[in-house]
């Protein structure tokens, strides 16, 4: 068993989970539909292939709120390719500088192939919509021999440096995490982000339950502090 953990971060994310007319909104921590589906499209496998989705869909799901940003929302305009009339008016929201460890625990195999796919992408990778760019590569690390829980409980915290600074004491920082919950857990929430199908005519997705944990990391040092962050010199300079 292993688990392929990615550091989602950019200036904005969306991740959602339905869309009602022209609301879109999005969900505090990335999805597991969004997630599998940057995975389904850095390893080229098309909306409709239902047959290659399905084993990973059947990994099992975590996400890390390292930094939760901020809720921003954008009206948006567009105008019909064709015809040039203008489009219904619509209301898109976004986490801005947001940065999350999302995890994936499952098959050996099909966890190394995802994450060469990551780094050779044959659709790059976006944060929720195509709009949405990573500051950096998603890939974080391939974990052999552990599970979800484990992972997220020892990667090392990925927040931005200017956010580091502002949150954390000398003991560490403690930070929300939303995993799939095992059969025997109760206390539970459930969210439809369960991927069945992305084929265009007929997209759908099932419920998933999901359990709210807490986990404590020490402050990181050395080598294990994240990437570094160009926008952290700008902070400093208008502090």
């Amino acid at each position: 068993m292993s688990v392929l953990t990615l550091r989602l971060a950019g200036p904005l994310q969306s991740w959602g989970a339905s869309a009602r007319f022209t609301r879109r909104t999005t969900e505090s921590a990335p999805t597991k539909s969004g997630i599998i589906g940057m995975l389904a499209a850095a390893a080229g496998i098309e909306r409709g292939d239902d047959r290659r989705l399905q084993p990973m869909a059947a990994l099992r799901f975590g996400v890390r709120i390292d930094q939760p940003g901020t809720r921003t929302r954008d009206f948006h305009t567009a105008h019909h390719a064709v015809s040039g009339k203008s489009m219904p008016l619509s209301e898109r929201f976004y986490l801005a500088d947001a940065v999350f460890v999302a995890a994936l625990e499952g098959n050996d195999t099909l966890l190394a192939t995802l994450h060469a796919a990551l780094r050779n992408p044959v659709y790059a990778p976006f944060l929720g919509r195509r709009s949405c760019q990573p500051a950096q590569p998603v890939d974080l690390n391939l974990h052999a021999d552990t599970t979800l829980e484990d992972a997220l409980r020892t990667e090392p915290w990925q927040a931005s440096g200017w956010y580091r600074r502002q949150h954390r004491d000398h003991s560490g920082i403690e930070l929300t995490v939303l995993r799939e919950a095992h059969s025997n857990e109760t206390d539970t929430d459930t969210l439809r982000d369960q991927p069945l199908s992305f084929a265009a005519a007929h997209r759908r997705h099932a419920l998933r339950t999901v359990v709210t944990d807490r986990v404590h990391l020490t402050i990181a040092t050395g080598r294990q502090l994240p990437p570094h962050d160009p926008f952290d010199g700008l902070e400093e300079e208008s502090a």
